[in-house]
């Protein structure tokens, strides 16, 4: 008897502290949510980069910067994909967070490839190779998140 109740003493223990821990982790996110200062950007509003491109991204993407993440480094942004282009097979280090804003793109992903469009969300975990297609029809804008500071690693 004595026995049980030193196991499930020490079974309580380790609740209480797990949650103490998950309560304190929870209340510092939440502290540095709202130290962010507030943002608001309208897409038709948005201060585009000059088209850039070449050595496998798309030729006259767009980007426009939008915030860094001051813990991880990594960047959310826009990217404007021209009509008719294509961004060859690659690979990030982190894993990086896509809306398609408008239009549509067909993504491979890893062995898979399929049609998104406007309002999909996409999380491509790290190391995986993908690519997208953009159709002759219009251009695409996406929303990107990652996870660390942003590297291309193209695949052969």
């Amino acid at each position: 008897m004595h026995k049980l109740a030193i196991r499930h003493s020490s079974w309580r223990i380790l609740v209480i502290s797990f949650l103490i821990l998950g309560f304190s982790s929870a209340s510092s996110s939440v502290l540095a949510q709202t130290s962010t200062a507030p943002y608001v950007v309208d897409l038709d509003e948005i201060n585009w980069g000059p088209p850039g491109g070449g050595n496998g991204s798309p030729l006259g993407v767009r980007t426009a910067q939008q915030g860094v993440d001051p813990v991880t480094g990594g960047i959310t942004y826009y990217a404007m994909f021209p009509a008719g282009s294509h961004f060859d097979l690659h690979w990030h280090s982190y894993d990086e967070f896509v809306v398609v804003v408008s239009g549509a793109v067909t993504l491979e992903l890893g062995d898979s490839t399929q049609l998104v469009k406007t309002g999909s969300y996409i999380v491509i975990p790290a190391t995986m190779p993908h690519s997208w297609d953009v159709p002759l029809e219009g251009d695409v804008v996406i929303l990107v998140r990652r996870a660390g500071p942003a590297d291309f690693n193209y695949v052969e």
